[in-house]
């Protein structure tokens, strides 16, 4: 990182972007998981906690991202509107954080975005675009920012991102001391790169392990060619998690914070999804459940005998549509 507008931010950046978010996000609680498959899979003196990011406001952890950069806008800026691109939980979170700053959203979704997302977008006032595919979104709201003079609130990238996802960490390590591990789920990074910075901030010897699917493996390529890097088609059905590529400052984030990256297929999160409702009662979305699909799976060994966090990080999915994608035991 070459600029000092672009070094990571450090504890009392994070702070003061928790400060500042308020009680507009909730501090979302840790649950220490007790199941059988926990301890069949990690040792019965293992312990398992579950940062339940899914409880907060919009259903997912983008809001606190989202909100930090709206409440960022100058007076000019609120009278412009923003714009977002999103399989949906931005989309949601933008929409939210426009509504409670006084200013107006357009964001842009997939076609065959999940109907619930749809409708949340919607409750919070937003104008939606839709369009077929993660490549056109992009353009879309590139036009959008050029035409009409909105602020573009990317879904993973930037400084202001990173202290919002930060924030998530920076609870965490105060709710559980002494971590010997934790788990977060990638799309574009956005997460994982704020989550992995206060954790290794706070706890230094916590190890961070970050997970995406395979259909949709953006940071690992980007690792193993040592610079941000493209996919050409998202193939998972975890959309929060298909981002069509990686971006400069999350990925070095990620580069710097992250111990080791896991890839997942769609039926472990399908499994995961089932297991969490069936021992937790949570309807998570794939992408909700991708961390624990790797906890219980290729992170196992790993991880036996050990203290683990799992970011829970969203539940925002049509009934259905839960139905449809958990796969129960």
């Amino acid at each position: 990182m070459a600029a000092e507008s672009e070094a990571p931010p450090d504890l009392a950046a994070i702070e003061a972007a928790r400060t500042t978010l308020g009680d507009l996000i909730e501090e979302t609680p840790v649950h220490r998981w007790r199941a059988p498959a926990v301890s069949d899979a990690l040792g019965p003196e293992s312990a398992v906690f579950l940062k339940l990011e899914l409880f907060q406001r919009t259903g997912t952890f983008k809001a606190r991202g989202a909100l930090l950069n709206a409440l960022a806008l100058d007076e000019a800026a609120r009278k412009r509107g923003v714009t977002a691109v999103s399989a949906g939980n931005h989309a949601i979170a933008v929409a939210f954080a426009a509504h409670r700053v006084g200013t107006s959203a357009k964001v842009v979704m997939m076609e065959g975005a999940d109907p619930f997302r749809v409708a949340q977008v919607r409750r919070y006032g937003a104008e939606l675009v839709q369009v077929p595919d993660v490549h056109a979104a992009f353009e879309a709201v590139r036009a959008i920012e050029a035409d009409e003079g909105r602020t573009f609130i990317h879904p993973f990238e930037g400084r202001t991102i990173a202290l919002g996802t930060a924030t998530v960490g920076l609870e965490l390590a105060r709710q559980v001391p002494a971590l010997d591990a934790v788990v977060v789920p990638i799309g574009g990074g956005g997460l994982c790169a704020g989550v992995s910075c206060a954790i290794k901030t706070l706890q230094p010897g916590c190890r961070v392990y970050g997970v995406e699917p395979e259909g949709a493996d953006t940071m690992h390529r980007s690792f193993a060619a040592g610079s941000p890097q493209a996919i050409d088609k998202v193939t998972t059905i975890a959309d929060s998690l298909g981002a069509p590529y990686a971006q400069p400052y999350s990925y070095e984030l990620c580069r710097r914070y992250v111990d080791e990256l896991v890839r997942i297929d769609d039926e472990a999160m399908r499994r995961a999804m089932g297991l969490l409702f069936a021992e937790m009662k949570l309807a998570v979305e794939p992408a909700g459940a991708a961390a624990t699909a790797a906890l219980l799976g290729p992170l196992a060994e790993r991880l036996r005998g050990q203290r683990t966090a799992v970011i829970v990080c969203g539940t925002n999915i049509d009934a259905q549509k839960f139905m449809e994608q958990a796969l129960f035991a």
